[in-house]
């Protein structure tokens, strides 16, 4: 049985991928779906954040032998959960069968002002230093990440919060986590996925596009999620994965150009 392992971005949790995980269960029947928490983060907010992603690998992989599942996995990872997928990958290459990077960006292939766009700073900064209220926290979260917010979702999360509360020093500590980060300029050794929003207000598309031609890789562009996409649309999201796979499955090729239902190209290297 094939494990896929969700990991989720700065100061989330599993709690946060909602009906996600079910879905793709079910669009993946197959596979055993395993939404895993980063220290800090979740069940596990009482431990200490590491400051290094490399780190937060070693933790990942401790909590699935704990489970007793085996190597080789697939990945599929959003932001910071990304940067920790792609160190992984170039680290024990072995133990990764495929990778999918949602919305994520990364040094050397990005500038800092496409890793969180402009806009946000004073957002951020004025949540940072008025002593924000959690539903303030969250709804301003929900608005940035979310462009098709779903009923029910802000009083989720703000439930997830009050259950496992993240510490502004852990908070702080994944932050420099993912600014400290740097991923290898070489083509990953797994088949890698790159799924990116058009319409991200968090984070610019082109950071996700960069990735893709540097390590020519495939991409897909959803043309109106938010940073969240899976949130925003999770049928679109198993659906490029359940495509992915089977090009994966296939001999290798030179190049391919496939047309997105959505009129978006992509292509697919020679690594798939």
């Amino acid at each position: 049985m094939t494990t896929w392992v969700l990991l989720r971005g700065l100061t989330r949790e599993s709690g946060h991928w909602g009906a996600f995980g079910e879905q793709f269960q079910t669009a993946l029947p197959a596979s055993e779906v395993v939404a895993l928490n980063l220290p800090g983060n979740g069940a596990l907010f009482a431990q200490r954040s590491p400051m290094r992603v490399r780190d937060m690998v070693e933790h990942c992989r401790a909590q699935l032998a704990s489970r007793d599942l085996a190597a080789p996995y697939h990945l599929l990872a959003m932001s910071l959960g990304a940067m920790v997928a792609v160190a992984w990958t170039d680290r024990y290459p072995q133990e990764v069968a495929a990778q999918v990077l949602i919305n994520t960006s990364m040094r050397p292939f990005s500038p800092f002002y496409q890793r969180l766009r402009p806009a946000n700073y004073g957002v951020l900064l004025k949540l940072a230093l008025s002593g924000a209220t959690p539903e303030e926290w969250e709804r301003t979260v929900l608005r940035l990440t979310s462009n098709h917010a779903h009923p029910g979702v802000l009083s989720t999360w703000l439930a997830v919060r009050q259950a496992h509360p993240v510490t502004r020093i852990n908070a702080l500590r994944q932050l420099l986590a993912a600014a400290r980060f740097a991923a290898p300029m070489a083509t990953p050794a797994a088949p890698t996925l790159v799924l990116a929003s058009a319409n991200d207000q968090l984070v610019n598309a082109e950071c996700s596009r960069a990735l893709a031609r540097h390590w020519h890789c495939a991409i897909r562009q959803h043309p109106t999620a938010g940073h969240d996409l899976p949130l925003d649309d999770a049928p679109w999201v198993a659906a490029q994965v359940i495509e992915f796979l089977a090009f994966t499955a296939r001999p290798p090729c030179e190049h391919v150009s496939v047309a997105c239902p959505n009129g978006v190209d992509v292509g697919i290297g020679a690594s798939l």
